[in-house]
C-alpha cells in the first residue's frame, strides 16, 4: 500500500487509527485530517495534532452529555480516547518532561468517561495482586445478568485500553461474548500512576485475573478465552503453560523470544559486549549514540520505560529472559491459534517457530500483503483479522 510517512512508526500508528474506524473508535475523515499536515519524523507536530483532535472531540462530547445525551457522547469520547493515546505513543520524542504521563492521563480521562456513558455499562475492576490491584475492565454483552463466555485481551507493550477495545473487546461483544482488559505489570496504569514494570513469568499476572474473573456473576468461568496482543504474544503462551483453565487462546503474533526485537538493531560490536555482560562499556556505547540521534533517544525512552530498570544493558539483559523454551511451550495444553502475518515487524519468523513447537492442539493462520493484511497486529485490517480470530474461537468456545 502507498504510505501516508516516510517514518515506520508514523505509518504504523496511521494505520492503527484507520484500522480502528471498523470498530467506532476512529473515524477516517478524522485520521486523515489530523495527519494532513504533519511532516514525517516531527514528533511535536504530531503530538500537537493528535492532542488538539482528541480534545476538541472530548470537549465536544461533554457538551453534548450535559444536554443529556448518552450514546454519541460515548462513542466521541471512545475517539478522543484513542486519539490522545496516538499523542502519547510520540510524547518521547518532544522535549516536555512529564508529557507522556500527561496524555496517558488524558487519554484515561476520556476512556472513563466512555464507561459511564456506554450501555451495556464497562464496570472498572480492581484485580487483586501480589498486595495490591490493577486496573482491568469487564465488559458485558448484555445486562441479564447471564454467566456468559468471557474473552479476556491481554494488551501488549503499549497498547491503550482502546486498543484491546478494537483488537478483540469490541467484536466479542457483537457475538455475545462478555469481554475483560487490564493494565497488568508495565502497562498504562500499572506502569504510569504505580511504576510497576514488566515480569516475563506472566503466569502470575494472568492466573490473578481468571481467579477474578471467577468470583463474577457473568463471567462463565468455565468458558474462558484469551487472546495476547503484539508482546501480549509471548506473555499468554507463557501464561497458558502453567495456567490450565484457560479453554482456548490466540497469540497474535507468535513470539518466542522478545529480545531479537530489541537486540535486531544492535551491531556486532555491541551484541558482544552485552554477550560478555560488559555492563560500563555497553551503556557508554549507547549514551553516545543517543547524544547524536533524537531518533534514538525517543525509541529508548518509550522501549525502554516498562521496564522499569536504570540502564540500557539492564533493559536487554534481563529482555533476554523473556523467552520460551521447548518444555515451557510443551506444558501448553488448551487450544492455541498463532497469528502469521505478511511483513511482521517486530518478530519475524517467530510465529512459525512458535506453532512448529507446539504440542497440543493448534492452528496457524496467515494475513498476507495482497488481503491488506500485513504488517504486526495487521493493523489495517481490523475486520479480517477479528473474522478469522473469532470464528475460530467461537468453534472452540462455542456459546
Amino acid at each position: 500500500m502507498r504510505p501516508f510517512f516516510r517514518d515506520r512508526d508514523f505509518e504504523f500508528e496511521t494505520l492503527i487509527a484507520l484500522g480502528a474506524a471498523e470498530y467506532g473508535a476512529a473515524s477516517a475523515g478524522e485520521v486523515l485530517a489530523t495527519i494532513e499536515g504533519v511532516r514525517s519524523g516531527d514528533h511535536a507536530g504530531w503530538v500537537t495534532a493528535w492532542r488538539a483532535t482528541g480534545r476538541r472531540l472530548a470537549a465536544e462530547a461533554e457538551d453534548a452529555a450535559a444536554r443529556g445525551h448518552r450514546r454519541g457522547p460515548a462513542l466521541a469520547l471512545l475517539r478522543a480516547s484513542l486519539y490522545l493515546a496516538t499523542a502519547q505513543a510520540h510524547a518521547d520524542g518532544v522535549d516536555e518532561p512529564g508529557l507522556f504521563a500527561a496524555l496517558y492521563e488524558e487519554h484515561r480521562a476520556a476512556w472513563d468517561r466512555v464507561c459511564a456513558l456506554w450501555s451495556p455499562r464497562i464496570e472498572p475492576l480492581a484485580i487483586p495482586h501480589e498486595g495490591g490491584t490493577f486496573d482491568g475492565w469487564l465488559f458485558r454483552a448484555a445486562e441479564d445478568g447471564r454467566a456468559r463466555r468471557t474473552l479476556i485481551v491481554n494488551n501488549g507493550s503499549d497498547g491503550p485500553v482502546t486498543a484491546a477495545w478494537v483488537q478483540g473487546v469490541a467484536e466479542a461483544l457483537a457475538r455475545g461474548w462478555n469481554a475483560v482488559t487490564f493494565d497488568g505489570p508495565g502497562q498504562n496504569s500499572t506502569l504510569v500512576r504505580r511504576g510497576i514494570g514488566f515480569r516475563p513469568d506472566w503466569e502470575h499476572v494472568l492466573t490473578p485475573v481468571v481467579d477474578h474473573l471467577a468470583t463474577l456473576a457473568e463471567v462463565d468461568a468455565a468458558r474462558l478465552a484469551v487472546i495476547g496482543v503484539s508482546q501480549g504474544g509471548y506473555w499468554v503462551p507463557r501464561a497458558l503453560a502453567f495456567e490450565h483453565r484457560i479453554a482456548a487462546g490466540v497469540a497474535d503474533p507468535g513470539v518466542v523470544d522478545v529480545s531479537a526485537a530489541l537486540e535486531s538493531h544492535l551491531g556486532h560490536r555491541m551484541r558482544r559486549m552485552l554477550d560478555h555482560g560488559d555492563r560500563e562499556a555497553f551503556n557508554r556505547a549507547m549514551a553516545a549514540g543517543a547524544r547524536f540521534s533524537a531518533g534514538l533517544r525517543h525509541t529508548m525512552a518509550f522501549r525502554f520505560r516498562p521496564y522499569m530498570l536504570p540502564t540500557p544493558f539492564d533493559v536487554f539483559a534481563a529482555a533476554r529472559g523473556y523467552a520460551l523454551d521447548p518444555e515451557t511451550i510443551g506444558r501448553i495444553r488448551c487450544p492455541l491459534l498463532v497469528t502469521d502475518p505478511d511483513d511482521e515487524a517486530f518478530w519475524p519468523g517467530q510465529s512459525q517457530e512458535l506453532f512448529d513447537a507446539l504440542t497440543g492442539p493448534k492452528d496457524l493462520v496467515r494475513f498476507t500483503r495482497a488481503e491488506g493484511a500485513a504488517g504486526h497486529c495487521e493493523p489495517a485490517a481490523t475486520a479480517l483479522r477479528a473474522a478469522r480470530i473469532m470464528d475460530w474461537l467461537d468453534e472452540r468456545v462455542p456459546a
